[in-house]
């Protein structure tokens, strides 16, 4: 008795990438441009990174001040909630919490709202932007941030769906709520975790 044919079995598919969260694809090379405002020009010159809210040292960086920070890198993934990832990203700034250190949060402080200079907003729990696992960046690949992509800095917290790093970024406040930030309030994820699909509300 002979066995049954390969065809019986149905065709074979590649081993999905475990790198890859749910519902997602690897997009290459190049990543989309996707923004809810327009793509604005501004002078490092006259940009400032402040921390404010509940904090017992209010801080603001200048360009220079924030380049003379200690910096690092974070090399790694990125995922979108419109369902591309970028592998083996390489982005180059000061990690949050270095910002945060120098502004010592209140113990009541639970949540950031992070706020571009188009006046974009995005929230964030304080664990989700603490312990190395975001940053303050203006380099991608060792050249600067692009604009289309957020330069001269932007936010990143690539653990989470990107809408969350915030592009043209210039202020994080630390609040004790949490406060829905413009995607949120326009149906996305409070929190937005690629592993667990949380791309909207409800899910």
């Amino acid at each position: 008795m002979t066995g049954p044919t390969r065809g019986f079995f149905g065709r074979s598919h590649p081993k999905r990438d475990e790198r890859l969260p749910p519902g997602q694809y690897n997009v290459g090379a190049d990543w989309p441009v996707l923004t809810a405002e327009v793509t604005p020009r501004f002078d490092p010159e006259q940009w400032t990174m402040t921390v404010d809210g509940l904090v017992d040292n209010p801080q603001s960086w200048s360009w220079y001040d924030a380049h003379a920070l200690p910096q690092s890198e974070y090399r790694g993934d990125i995922h979108c909630v419109t369902s591309w990832s970028k592998f083996d990203t390489t982005f180059g700034g000061v990690s949050v919490d270095v910002l945060l250190d120098s502004a010592s949060p209140k113990p009541t402080a639970s949540h950031v709202l992070a706020t571009s200079t188009t006046g974009y907003t995005t929230n964030l729990p304080l664990e989700h932007v603490r312990g190395n696992k975001a940053w303050i960046v203006w380099s991608f690949d060792g050249k600067p941030l692009p604009r289309e992509h957020g330069g001269p800095v932007r936010l990143l917290v690539p653990h989470l769906y990107f809408w969350k790093s915030a592009k043209w970024v210039n202020q994080l406040t630390l609040l004790d709520h949490d406060e829905q930030g413009f995607w949120e309030r326009n149906g996305y994820h409070d929190l937005g975790d690629p592993w667990l699909e949380q791309r909207y509300q409800g899910d």
